[in-house]
Parts: structure tokens; sequence; C-alpha cells
């Protein structure tokens, strides 16, 4: 490893960024292997993805933002990022209504979550180049840079196939539908180079980007993928949601 802790930060930044990005791309390739999916699992996957961003809003977002400096009082900032986030996603749900707006194939709730997971993957690939820029020249924080790096990957997984399979679901081709899904881990790529490159900066913007995305991610699970699973088998729903949260906590606890 020592080839790796003798790289340029935003070199070292660049490769976890693509390793992260691979685990979105390999859950998203899942859709090529399973042509359709019945009522029953597709209730337990719109379940299991509620739940894996309830999670991931709660682990992945909101708890990193608290622990970043921050020129108001941190409770603060992380509640009106979280509100700004949340009130985004409203007025876009809002505004593509009553204008007329369309998401093409993807259909309103599909890219919905689509903006969702995007602008979470933002601030997160960010997270993990601040985590890098901040390990410089300590093997120590290096590797705890490199394991948060691998905890990112190891949930983008599940993420990227719960994109793309809804797309699938609603009559995408199995190509377009991971086209778009990895588009969605794409974005950390830039993201966790910029972080590495202006950690000083960005660290002051950390904490609303991160609470903005979680406010997005929970507006979309209550008004799209709760009421979209609920409409089918409560049981299979709440087990889906339960299941997906479960997962979620143990991978950011464990690897995060």
């Amino acid at each position: 490893m020592q080839w790796f802790y003798a790289m340029e930060v935003w070199q070292q930044a660049l490769l976890a960024s693509l390793m992260t990005y691979f685990a979105t791309v390999l859950g998203a390739s899942l859709v090529f292997f399973t042509k359709r999916l019945n009522q029953t699992a597709l209730t337990a996957l719109t379940g299991g993805a509620a739940g894996i961003m309830i999670a991931a809003s709660f682990f992945s977002l909101l708890l990193p933002a608290l622990e970043y400096p921050s020129a108001l009082p941190t409770y603060l900032t992380v509640t009106l990022g979280f509100l700004l986030g949340g009130g985004f996603l409203i007025a876009s749900d809002f505004i593509s209504s009553r204008c007329g707006l369309r998401f093409g194939e993807m259909g309103r709730r599909n890219g919905l979550m689509f903006l969702a997971v995007t602008l979470h993957n933002i601030p997160e690939g960010m997270a993990v180049g601040v985590a890098f820029a901040a390990g410089a020249g300590d093997v120590a924080l290096l590797a705890a840079a490199a394991l948060f790096a691998v905890g990112i990957a190891v949930q983008n997984f599940p993420e990227g196939a719960c994109v793309a399979f809804p797309l699938r679901q609603g009559g995408m081709s199995p190509g377009r539908a991971f086209l778009f899904s990895q588009g969605s881990g794409a974005v950390e790529i830039p993201a966790c180079v910029l972080g590495a490159v202006a950690a000083t900066f960005i660290r002051g913007l950390m904490p609303w980007a991160l609470s903005f995305s979680a406010g997005a991610m929970i507006a979309v699970v209550c008004a799209e993928l709760i009421p979209e699973s609920y409409a089918g088998n409560k049981t299979v729903a709440s087990l889906g949601i339960l299941l997906g949260f479960c997962l979620m906590m143990v991978l950011d606890l464990a690897l995060g």
C-alpha cells in the first residue's frame, strides 16, 4: 500500500471515487439479469429503497454534518439545510405538476428519486475527498479515509439497484435504466476530487450540503416511496423498509 500513500491527495481521492462509482455500476448492472420483477418483489424493493434512504439520510448525512464546523450553531445549520433540501424537492414536485413538466421515460416518482440519490451522492463524494485531505501525511488517518470510502462503496451497491429497477419496471430498457442509475453515482467522482483539492473551503459548506441532501431524500421517501410501497402489500412493504434501514445502518456503522 506504500504506492497509495505516496500519491498526491487528489489522486488518492480519484481512486477512491472510482471505487465507489464502480459499486454503483455493479448494483445497476443487475437489471441486465432480471427482465421484470413481480409486484411483491417490487413492493419489497421500493420499501427497501425507502429504508435505505432513511438510514442513509441519518447515518451518512445528518450525523456527519454535525461534525463539521459552521459559522452558525451546528444544529441550526443542519436544521436549516435539512428544511431547504426538503423544500427544494417539494417545490420541484409542485412546479412539475402545476407547469406540466415531465421526467420523460423516468416518470415523476422515479425522476424525483433519481434526483434525490444524485444530490445525496454529491456531498457524499465531497466528504470522502475531505477525509483524504484531512489524512494527508498521516498513515492512520489515510487508512481511516480509505475505510470510509469502502463503506460508501458498499452502500452504493444497493443504491444502484434501487434506482435502476424501478426505471426498468416502468418500461425503460435495461441499457437506459443502467445508464441513468450509474449516472447517479458518477457525480461522486468530480465531487470527491473537488473535496480533496478545496478541503478548506468545502468544509465550511459540508454541513449545508449534507443536511440539504438528507432533507431531499426524506421528502422523496415520504411523498413517493412509502405511499407507493404501501399501495401493495403492507406487510411486505414494512419488512422491506425495516430490512433496508437495518442494512444501511449496519453498513454505515461497520464500515463508515
